[in-house]
């Protein structure tokens, strides 16, 4: 073979023996091929260092394999597991991505991307869409494109895949009314997103159906540490709130703080729960009893309902029924951050 080009398919055909058409089946992992060729052509590709042409696949089969994910510039832990989960589930089923970051998710701003995304040729679009201002331009997207919305509540009106915000915070409140607290006061996330608004409806919902008070809820205009703390230190002048429920994973985390600095103790004062379960919070100071979400599961579903709408000429924001609007159920990790109340 000549040094100087790099390795093609009638390389590897070569070197294993076999047809053209048994490396390419290989390389597709068609189920019609012996293990032990299989075996013998997969040793050839390693000891070529052979690597498919994606151009030549592309002009082969008029398709890119190439899917566009729409995100915003965020450190959040939500959004960017969401990221990372759809990533690597593309990467299982050999498809690539290319994002497109936008500074916040308004109308303008999210046609540019698709636009952006349309031009380098990728078969569908998947927007991580927390935010209210989200779905709605969303609306304004050409039906022809294929199109699939994460983290964007339960009742947007597209094809969608999201968490069940309302059942965590259902989770959550029942789980400190159990403990015997005569009621859970919240700090809500900001409420243009999504995820802020189901929570707060969950937790709203769960003491009104089992008869407890709805104390107003402190509602924060971020999602950070420092919001927890500064609602955290108005939470600590209240004698009468024993049990807090947080929007989030930081949120809590600035709670904790606000509490330690006033004199009072947790659990023993006052029990906490977040949500989210960031990898961080076993090292709280007590660990944090958190909601977790299924970030790899998100991702997988929304990219195995893309390539179903992708398969499917006639695809678009149309397909928004229930087939096409999964929601995963969470989980709620108990730690020691709460427990049961002081007499």
């Amino acid at each position: 073979m000549d040094t100087e080009r790099a390795p093609v398919m009638a390389d590897v055909a070569r070197l294993a023996g076999v047809s053209h058409q048994t490396v390419s089946r290989v390389l597709h992992d068609h189920p019609n091929v012996r293990a032990a060729t299989r075996d013998r052509v997969l040793a050839a590709v390693r000891e070529l260092g052979y690597r498919p042409n994606a151009a030549a696949r592309t002009l082969a089969t008029r398709r890119t394999r190439t899917l566009g994910v729409i995100s915003f510039n965020t450190t959040l832990y939500g959004p960017a597991c969401m990221l990372y989960g759809i990533e690597q589930a593309a990467r299982q089923h050999e498809y690539f991505v290319t994002v497109a970051a936008v500074g916040t998710l308004d109308r303008r701003s999210v046609l540019d991307a698709v636009d952006r995304l349309r031009d380098q040729g990728v078969e569908g679009i998947i927007v991580i869409a927390p935010q209210t201002s989200a779905i709605a331009a969303l609306a304004n997207v050409p039906s022809d494109v294929p199109l699939v919305a994460v983290g964007c509540g339960t009742h947007a009106a597209l094809a969608s895949v999201a968490v069940d915000n309302e059942a965590g915070a259902e989770l959550a409140t029942n789980y400190l009314l159990d403990l015997g607290h005569r009621t859970v006061h919240h700090l809500v996330g900001p409420r243009s997103w999504l995820d802020a608004q189901e929570r707060e409806a969950g937790w709203r919902g769960t003491l009104e159906k089992r008869g407890a008070a709805v104390p107003e809820p402190l509602a924060g205009v971020d999602w950070t540490a420092r919001t927890g703390y500064e609602l955290g230190r108005r939470v600590a002048t209240d004698p009468d709130v024993t049990a807090v429920f947080c929007a989030n994973d930081h949120m809590a985390l600035g709670l904790l703080r606000a509490l330690q600095q006033a004199g009072l103790r947790v659990p023993e004062d006052i029990s906490v729960v977040g949500f989210d379960d960031m990898p961080e919070t076993e090292y709280f100071g007590p660990s944090l009893t958190s909601v977790r979400q299924d970030f790899d599961e998100l991702g997988r579903r929304a990219l195995r309902l893309l390539i179903e709408i992708v398969g499917d000429p006639d695809a678009g924001l149309q397909m928004a029924d229930e087939t096409h609007h999964i929601v995963i159920p969470p989980t709620l990790v108990v730690r020691t951050s709460a427990t049961r109340p002081r007499p």
